[in-house]
């Protein structure tokens, strides 16, 4: 089968503790590390996506950046 570059499909499986292993490959491509945290997002419709370890940690830096409020 040919995927299209940067695409990627993985599976894992949960344990009986509900806990998965992320695949060394995707480990690998998105640079996460022990200890690392990562976000999951939900949708009951959709699905669980993890995005990109540092998508949000920007946004958040943005949102709560210190300025000073004018008076």
């Amino acid at each position: 089968m040919n995927t299209p570059k940067g695409k990627y499909a993985w599976t894992a499986t949960v344990g009986e503790k509900g806990q998965i292993v992320i695949p060394k490959q995707a480990r690998d491509v998105f640079d996460i590390k022990p200890g690392d945290t990562l976000l999951l997002l939900g949708d009951e419709k959709r699905g669980i996506a993890i995005p990109p370890k540092g998508a949000f940690s920007e946004l958040f830096g943005l949102a709560f950046e210190d300025e000073e409020v004018p008076q």
